[in-house]
């Protein structure tokens, strides 16, 4: 462990402490973040600091900007994710800044966690594939219910497109309910 990260995880988990959303009495974002961090050292056999900080403010601060302000719609969706995103980014480069990291980790992290990267950044796609796996493991059975089959399936496949071949290999190793199994395979038929 780096001497910078205690003092940069410390900011993150500081603005963690107020989502107001809560798991088993502990803010979702802290929850979140270390089934991310979890993910990424399966992803990668040694992460660096700056991927180890972004894995652990991937959804810094997410609930600042609820989806409900913005209309439904994928059109909307993906304006609000957007803005989500870019936020997340400057309040990553803020807090890191202001726990003493210099400017360039800053924002390194900040690019990572406000997807602004390139496509072809293997730590912006390892924190993909993390995501993914998080999605897949903790989010998939409400989503079933909240969702048409054909609306789960559609979801699955593009999920199954935005991770690489070592994310769907993890993926394969997922223990999920017979009903999201059967929807992932009907998602890779």
């Amino acid at each position: 462990m780096s001497d910078l990260e205690p003092g940069a995880r410390d900011a993150i988990d500081k603005a963690h402490v107020a989502d107001p959303e809560r798991i088993d009495g502990r803010p979702a974002e802290a929850v979140y973040a270390d089934l991310i961090e979890s993910w990424i050292r399966r992803l990668v056999d040694q992460p660096s600091l700056a991927l180890r900080l972004a894995a652990h403010g991937q959804h810094l601060e997410r609930w600042a900007i609820p989806r409900s302000q913005f209309p439904e719609g994928r059109g909307s969706y993906l304006r609000w994710r957007s803005a989500v995103h870019q936020r997340q980014g400057q309040r990553a480069r803020e807090l890191l800044s202001g726990s003493g990291c210099d400017a360039e980790l800053a924002e390194r992290v900040a690019g990572l966690v406000a997807k602004t990267t390139p496509k072809d950044d293997p730590e912006a796609q390892a924190l993909e594939d993390a995501a993914c796996l998080v999605f897949l493991e903790t989010e998939l059975a409400e989503f079933q219910r909240q969702h048409g089959r054909d609306k789960v399936v559609d979801i699955l496949q593009k999920t199954w497109k935005k991770m690489s071949p070592k994310g769907r290999e993890l993926a394969r190793t997922l223990t999920l309910p017979g009903e999201a199994q059967d929807l992932i395979q009907a998602a890779l038929a």
